[in-house]
């Protein structure tokens, strides 16, 4: 059984929690002990895992040995009005290879994802998405990856993987499950002009960190249409992580807690990750507990409109653009907003059916200008390929 593969958490984390208020995350969530195993999972609907893996990462100093530091900040917060029963199952430890680590990570998501359970992953480099995403390979349809991250880590699709190639991988290596690639605060210094030209002509999403700066809301039709959510904690800056190679330049942790709730309300979102965590006890460590506070938060939000069912709750908005008509639907319960993208009959189309884009109020506003919105331009233009 995957879950087998999960090591307890250490007892001094054990004691921890038990040392903690009453009321207190510590005192609701359930833990894998060395005492007591795995604890029954059938009302449980996130759970979180750590994986002490890092040998892919070329700038790691050292082998992560423990993700307690972050786990304990998160212990000692009191949950929000919550309903979802939460789990802890303790930590993938390293395997004898890098590939051993990824067959595991690669299991347990499989398995979680049947059982129609969220994980919080904490790692560990970020080429740990790659046997994420790998799990997808078993289920009849593509999905989208969303990467919050300073560096798109396309890299080059003939070294072997990385924390800095492995969306190249994701791109080129079959099955392709793959239907859409989105960056999330990328900052153009850190990126070749090679793989942004790949991002363009591979019609994929990226937001600039300067443009989430100014509006951190433009990120949210980005998550609310993701499958699978990696951030890399090289996107904060270094003023808000106390971490040793840290950037200065960089997402605060206002916002990337906000963009953690935005992934959570996701009704479609099925994994969570977080890695490149420095684990110290530091102003770094709390922050990654309040980012699963704020996704636990948003998950305990969600409306349920995915797939959304525009017969009903919906005010329906055509505008004509040259010989097209774009259909755009709000939200009557929640506000949001969603553009059809519509079947494509004489390609091999992708999706196969009249798909919903979520966008927001601004792309409407610039159809009414006769200009097309440019995420649903890509999405087309990719439908079409």
């Amino acid at each position: 059984m995957a879950l087998d593969f999960l090591k307890p958490l250490s007892e001094a984390l054990v004691a921890h929690v038990k040392m903690q208020p009453k009321h207190t995350i510590a005192s609701t969530i359930k833990l894998h002990t060395v005492n007591e195993g795995l604890p029954v999972l059938d009302d449980v609907q996130i759970v979180i895992i750590g994986i002490l893996e890092n040998r892919r990462d070329a700038n790691a100093l050292f082998q992560v040995e423990s993700l307690d530091f972050a786990r304990e900040k998160f212990y000692e917060l009191y949950p929000g009005n919550w309903s979802s029963p939460m789990a802890d199952l303790g930590d993938v430890h390293a395997g004898e290879t890098v590939e051993d680590t990824y067959y595991v990570v690669r299991q347990l998501t499989e398995h979680l994802l049947r059982s129609s359970i969220i994980p919080i992953f904490l790692g560990g480099s970020q080429d740990l998405m790659y046997p994420i995403y790998r799990a997808f390979d078993e289920f009849q349809h593509m999905i989208n990856v969303v990467n919050v991250d300073c560096r798109f880590d396309l890299g080059d699709i003939d070294l072997p993987i990385s924390s800095r190639s492995y969306i190249g991988k994701m791109i080129t290596v079959e099955p392709y499950n793959l239907f859409n690639y989105s960056n999330l605060g990328f900052q153009t210094y850190f990126n070749s002009q090679e793989e942004i030209d790949l991002l363009e002509r591979m019609y994929f999403d990226a937001i600039r960190l300067g443009h989430l700066d100014e509006d951190s809301t433009l990120a949210e039709p980005v998550l609310r249409d993701a499958d699978v959510v990696g951030v890399d904690m090289s996107v904060v800056r270094a003023g808000d992580l106390a971490f040793a190679k840290a950037n200065p330049n960089g997402l605060n942790g206002k916002q990337i807690c906000s963009l953690s709730r935005y992934s959570g309300i996701s009704d479609r979102l099925k994994v969570f990750g977080i890695f490149e965590i420095n684990n110290e006890r530091n102003t770094g460590a709390q922050l990654v507990a309040e980012m699963i506070w704020y996704f636990i938060e948003g998950y305990n939000l969600r409306s349920f409109e995915y797939p959304k069912d525009v017969t009903k709750d919906c005010i329906v908005y055509k505008v004509p653009i040259d010989d097209q008509v774009l259909i755009f639907y709000k939200s009557t319960n929640t506000g949001r907003w969603w553009i059809e993208l519509p079947f494509i009959s004489h390609v091999n189309n992708k999706l196969k059916q009249h798909t919903l884009l979520p966008c927001d109020r601004q792309d409407y506003e610039t159809a009414c200008n006769q200009v097309y919105p440019d995420r649903w331009l890509k999405a087309r233009r990719k439908n079409e390929i």
